[in-house]
């Protein structure tokens, strides 16, 4: 099954420096049919003004991963970490038993990001962060996995049998992905458009998929794609 979710019915929030939309319940957005997708309990797109951003605040047991559309985002945490993540590339914390951590849009010009939470296998244990650059190069009509339980392909590793994947696909170019029975999946048009199995989805829309599918995505035009297949 596919359900189609248009950028324009997600949940919302705005402020003087955040503008964010919800895939997923989350702060004082409620929807009931949209508590979680599997193990993804979060999906964030955030949009973060200039020299602006997150404060230090906490988390524990939760997988975050961040998938920077435009701009770049400057990560602090409670273990020593510090980072700058650009557009195209990921960062992963895993908050363990708890950390305190800070996301700052230390740059000119608007940030745009996708911020995923994922429910770990098991609760607590060490917190980590890291981070890694995926040249879009490198995905161009080929999925590349960005997070995963396992590290594949040197991967950024995450506490739950899951993986984030993304990919580039040109106008006309097909790219497939299988996913299992039991499994679900939930994707992302990071950039552009394309149709999957034959429905229109444009920038940023989102698709929750389950029950076992074979996704076929053709490009309407040049598109960006982030997807998530998790228990």
């Amino acid at each position: 099954m596919i359900d189609i979710r248009p950028f324009d019915k997600l949940g919302r929030f705005r402020n003087d420096w955040l503008n964010a939309h919800y895939h997923f319940s989350f702060s004082q957005y409620y929807d009931p049919a949209r508590i979680q997708h599997g193990a993804l309990r979060v999906w964030n797109d955030d949009e973060i003004e200039p020299r602006t951003g997150f404060p230090p605040h906490g988390h524990d047991s939760m997988e975050i991963v961040t998938y920077v559309r435009r701009g770049a985002i400057t990560h602090k945490d409670s273990l020593g970490n510090t980072g700058r993540t650009e557009a195209g590339d990921v960062q992963v914390m895993s908050a363990g038993s708890g950390i305190q951590h800070s996301e700052w849009n230390a740059e000119d010009v608007r940030t745009e990001l996708f911020q995923l939470w994922i429910l770990p296998r098991i609760r607590g244990g060490k917190p980590s962060w890291g981070a890694r650059k995926f040249p879009k190069g490198d995905r161009s009509g080929n999925w590349a996995v960005l997070a995963s339980g396992t590290g594949e392909g040197g991967s950024l590793v995450i506490n739950q049998d899951a993986k984030v994947l993304g990919a580039t696909i040109k106008a006309g170019e097909t790219l497939t992905y299988t996913l299992p029975e039991g499994r679900y999946g939930y994707l992302v048009i990071a950039d552009g458009e394309v149709t999957l199995n034959g429905k229109a989805l444009g920038i940023r829309d989102g698709a929750a998929i389950s029950g076992g599918e074979v996704l076929t995505l053709e490009g309407v035009n040049s598109a960006e794609l982030v997807l998530v297949d998790t228990v």
